[in-house]
């Protein structure tokens, strides 16, 4: 499903190239959840941005499916995240002027795959249904969270990527987002890759990775 190979990617700061990625190799196969873990500033974020193309590496490859994400230029990269992944956030980036509703058909309207079934048993899996015409600003950070899952679910994207989906929420309901997350991705057959900080989270995914100077160690 996703293939990094020798990713590289480095950012000038005071007047100097600093390498954060050094030749990162990673793989996500169909239907397998990976943590990817390590220290802060390790570039997991960095890595997890590269292969949503919301930033050009300055080499390697990366390939989605049959897609080459490297050789893309910005509208291809835009038409990929738009039509072949999903994206959940620490910081929810709901629409706030959107109903919950209207939050949730979203991505899949704009992809041109809304598919009401599918929509209907988010809605359900996701305990939003008595939900559905509030805003984010009256949801708790849980209920916000399920929302992005499932606006980012709805198309039935290739890849799930998440970065630290659960870091603005406590313990339990950070339990209960990543359970609905794995189920989900599941039902879909995606493949799932997260950021997180969390041992504890990262062991309850098929496979762990860790990030370490800028490689996977």
């Amino acid at each position: 499903m996703l293939r990094v190979t020798g990713l590289t990617k480095s950012y000038r700061s005071a007047g100097e190239d600093v390498a954060v990625l050094r030749g990162v190799d990673l793989t996500v196969a169909t239907g397998e959840s990976v943590a990817l873990t390590g220290e802060s500033g390790s570039g997991k974020s960095t890595l997890l941005h590269l292969i949503a193309g919301l930033d050009a590496a300055d080499g390697g490859e990366i390939a989605l499916a049959d897609i080459n994400v490297s050789g893309l230029n910005d509208a291809g990269r835009a038409e990929l995240r738009r039509d072949r992944l999903g994206l959940v956030f620490q910081q929810f980036n709901l629409i706030p002027s959107l109903s919950v509703a209207d939050n949730l058909v979203f991505q899949s309207r704009i992809a041109g795959r809304h598919d009401a079934a599918w929509h209907d048993e988010l809605v359900e899996r996701l305990g939003l249904k008595n939900l559905l015409r509030r805003y984010p600003e009256q949801l708790s950070g849980g209920q916000q969270q399920r929302v992005a899952i499932g606006r980012a679910l709805a198309p039935k994207p290739l890849l799930l990527l998440a970065d630290e989906p659960t870091g603005n929420l406590d313990e339990d309901t950070a339990d209960e987002v990543l359970h609905l997350a794995r189920d989900l991705v599941a039902r879909t057959g995606c493949g799932f890759l997260m950021v997180t900080h969390s041992a504890r989270l990262a062991a309850t995914l098929d496979r762990q990775v860790n990030l370490h100077a800028g490689v996977i160690a």
